[in-house]
């Protein structure tokens, strides 16, 4: 059946890639290596991870330069679906002595008219303390540092947490190969992975980074975004019982009921 948007879209991609091919002089051999590293991404099972780390991020600011409310970012590659519920406030499943110092990640979630959003279903995710996610490396847990929890009646959340560490994306293969090429290191800042869907309302996806990263500013996936940073705070750990200091951090939320994309450039992002 014919689609006439793939139509409008490959033939404006056609008229892009011969203004590159004239601008930056490709030949016919710089086009082969091309193919032949496309089809090196593919064998691989890395268009995907590529796709998320190289192009996702400037797609979704492209898309939702001109909306209001909390912006997205991207998904990565290391979401997974039906995680386990836990309550709000809750502590997210984890090892018995889970490395890494004790955080409480809290929250308010308001639609972008100042009202709260009760019941809003949150999947959160997050590497640990040594930046390896469950489900991805050896010696973890199934489910360990993801859950599934809602707001309370006021739009509320906190989670009992740690502090997440940083970590490379993978680089034994053709994207490492695209790193070096460009020159640049591997790594992600910190973060925690938050999906967040309302009761009457679509998705949004997003992350929350943290001050003083040293990634921050050359992330790799180029996936921070002011609005998303917050301050990581520091207190005794007898103020909960705890044996060692913990850390609190907190970021309001505000959600687009239609999470979709505004191409029209009188609206302004008010973040």
């Amino acid at each position: 059946m014919k689609n006439q948007k793939v139509i409008d879209v490959y033939n404006g991609l056609v008229v892009k890639f011969k203004e590159l091919i004239s601008e930056y002089e490709i030949d016919h051999n710089d086009y082969q290596d091309l193919v032949n590293w496309m089809d090196q991404l593919g064998k691989a099972g890395e268009i995907p991870l590529f796709m998320d780390v190289f192009f996702e991020t400037h797609a979704l600011q492209e898309m939702y330069k001109n909306v209001k409310g909390t912006e997205p970012t991207i998904l990565g590659p290391y979401y997974i679906e039906n995680t386990p519920d836990i309550q709000n406030p809750g502590v997210l499943p984890q090892r018995e002595n889970e490395p890494g110092d004790v955080l409480y990640f809290s929250g308010t979630v308001k639609d972008i008219d100042g009202n709260p959003l009760a019941n809003t279903k949150i999947d959160m995710w997050q590497a640990d303390a040594n930046g390896e996610y469950s489900y991805f490396a050896e010696g973890i847990p199934a489910n360990n540092l993801r859950g599934v929890f809602y707001t309370d009646a006021n739009g509320e959340f906190e989670v009992k947490t740690v502090v997440p560490g940083n970590y490379s994306v993978p680089t034994d293969g053709p994207s490492g190969q695209f790193l070096k090429w460009v020159d640049h290191h591997a790594y992600r800042p910190a973060h925690l992975h938050l999906l967040f869907q309302p009761e009457n309302g679509d998705k949004l996806v997003t992350q929350i980074y943290f001050e003083g990263d040293q990634y921050l500013e050359d992330d790799v996936a180029q996936g921070v975004r002011g609005s998303l940073i917050t301050k990581l705070d520091k207190h005794e750990g007898t103020e909960k019982g705890l044996k060692n200091d913990y850390y609190t951090a907190h970021l309001d939320f505000e959600l687009r009921l239609q999470d979709k994309p505004i191409f029209n450039k009188s609206v302004v992002n008010q973040n």
